[in-house]
């Protein structure tokens, strides 16, 4: 088990460390700057967007996930921010659409950067690792299906907040504040 867990691990590191620190910067810079953020994920994927969509929202920033009955209608000066790990997902471009149409940008995480999805969108971050579109045919993971791009996600996510953090001047404190009482 040790060396399953060790192997994970060196997966994840790796994913996170070819990630490109621009397209980064460029997602950072993107979501400080929205007046809105409205986020949406299929599957797994759409588990982890949930949680950075919760971390937003505990910086304080108006962040809403796609579907719930509270999600503003998008404009000017809004931001969407979608996973579409294998490159595309019918309802995440049809958003896509949406959004643009409404004067929204639009950031797409993915593992495939020429997939019709993230082509379609506003900019890129590429989070190269395996998912379900690979896993059958080219596995190159010991997480199954696409796992490894989900966790992936799930690290970065971790680290945006911190970076989005300092760069807003909130303290934990602050975002402990925001967290709900009614669990």
């Amino acid at each position: 088990m040790d060396e399953t867990f060790d192997k994970a691990l060196d997966e994840l590191r790796g994913v996170l460390v070819a990630i490109d620190k621009d397209q980064v910067k460029v997602a950072l810079d993107a979501i400080a700057g929205a007046r809105r953020i409205a986020l949406y994920g299929v599957g797994r994927e759409g588990l982890q967007v949930k949680g950075l969509a919760m971390r937003l929202f505990h910086l304080g920033l108006d962040a809403h996930v796609v579907g719930d009955m509270d999600t503003p209608h998008l404009g000017d000066g809004d931001l969407l921010i979608v996973s579409a790990g294998p490159g595309d997902f019918s309802t995440v471009r049809a958003l896509l659409g949406v959004a643009r149409h409404a004067g929204a940008k639009s950031l797409c995480l993915t593992a495939e950067p020429e997939g019709a999805t993230p082509r379609s969108a506003d900019w890129t971050l590429v989070v190269p690792a395996q998912t379900m579109a690979r896993d059958a045919t080219a596995p190159s993971s010991v997480l199954p299906m696409g796992s490894l791009f989900e966790g992936a996600l799930y690290l970065l996510f971790e680290v945006l907040i911190l970076e989005l953090r300092e760069r807003l001047g909130v303290d934990a404190a602050a975002m402990r504040s925001r967290h709900t009482n009614l669990e």
